[in-house]
């Protein structure tokens, strides 16, 4: 009884910093200085980028190595629609994840009829693709790219602060919207059959789970989050160019490794994760390569204690989920609870 109580207020524990941080980043605007806000504002974008790629992967079994094709898309259709396009800077934000999810249903006809390795090896050579043909684009500056013009920039504030603070602002919304979102499909029917998924792939194909419209579903759901993460992504750079509208390092492999060091398959795990990555890239940034070496050997160091990552090593401790998004069974009346439990004669 003891150990319950004690289990029961480590969720509760959970729960509030949970809180306790979405009311820092709620605050943040009022509390942080720029630089800060510019930190917090990245944060954010990653962790929108491991929720997305851990629905995918986690749940859907859509294990993508080209998630930086549809963060190119966003950057590049949002520079497009506020430079060329003169439209109304916020919307032309929205029209990144529109041009995204446009994009998004090709590139799912041509990557779904592979499986396993083929897609990842599939998903990433479309980005690859798209990442060249952005290059021959010698209206957003080919090859090296272009700026934001100082016009397009100050539409979303006139001063440094400002702007600062308005881009802190579109992050916040845009995580906030994905975390909410997605937590309501999870809890839906269609959730339902996605942790189906995710525990057993054959055995939810067979109770009636249809894959291919849940993989499906995942991978167009996925993709807006995805391009609005990089209009976004654009305005922290102020640029697009390929080698970084596109680069594999930052929106794929950075974020493969936020969601296996935190767990796949589980909503805490990017949070946890993205934190991890955070204070690791903070504190080891000084010692150039070896940087990414200590990133390598921590995340296989986790899988081979813990395949579900450090949120997988928590919840040996704790009763429940901090985020709950599982469909608990219905419990029984007493008097059915108390016969099941009787020895069958």
């Amino acid at each position: 009884m003891t150990r319950f109580l004690a289990n029961s207020h480590s969720i509760l524990a959970g729960r509030a910093l949970l809180l306790l941080g979405a009311l820092f980043l709620a605050a943040g605007p009022f509390i942080l200085d720029p630089r800060q806000m510019q930190l917090a504002t990245e944060f954010m974008l990653l962790l929108v980028l491991a929720m997305m790629w851990n629905l995918l992967a986690g749940y859907a079994d859509i294990v993508s190595v080209g998630q930086h094709a549809f963060v190119g898309i966003g950057a590049y259709a949002f520079f497009g629609f506020l430079v060329f396009g003169s439209f109304n800077p916020y919307v032309s934000v929205l029209m990144a994840g529109l041009v995204a999810l446009a994009f998004a249903v090709p590139i799912m006809v041509v990557i779904f009829r592979l499986r396993a390795a083929y897609l990842a090896v599939g998903s990433w050579v479309v980005a690859e693709t798209l990442m060249l043909a952005a290059g021959k684009l010698s209206a957003f500056g080919g090859g090296s790219g272009v700026s934001l013009p100082v016009a397009a920039v100050r539409q979303f504030g006139s001063s440094i602060a400002t702007r600062y603070t308005n881009i802190y602002w579109l992050a916040l919304g845009l995580v906030a919207l994905a975390f909410v979102s997605s937590y309501l499909l999870m809890r839906s029917s269609i959730g339902l059959g996605l942790t189906a998924m995710r525990d057993n792939e054959e055995g939810a194909g067979s109770i009636g789970v249809n894959l291919t419209w849940s993989r499906v579903l995942c991978f167009l759901w996925a993709a807006p989050f995805l391009g609005l993460a990089g209009a976004l992504i654009t305005l922290q750079k102020l640029r697009v160019a390929p080698p970084a509208s596109f680069s594999i390092t930052e929106w794929t492999v950075y974020i493969i490794f936020i969601v296996v060091i935190g767990g796949v398959g589980s909503f805490e795990g990017p949070i946890i994760g993205t934190i991890v990555f955070f204070l690791l890239r903070e504190y080891l940034a000084e010692i150039g390569v070896w940087h990414f070496i200590l990133l390598g050997t921590l995340s296989i160091g986790v899988i081979l204690i813990e395949p579900r990552g450090l949120w997988g090593l928590l919840r040996r401790l704790l009763p429940g989920d901090l985020i709950p998004v599982s469909h608990a069974p219905p419990s029984l009346p007493r008097t059915e609870a108390k016969a099941a439990s009787q020895p069958a004669v």
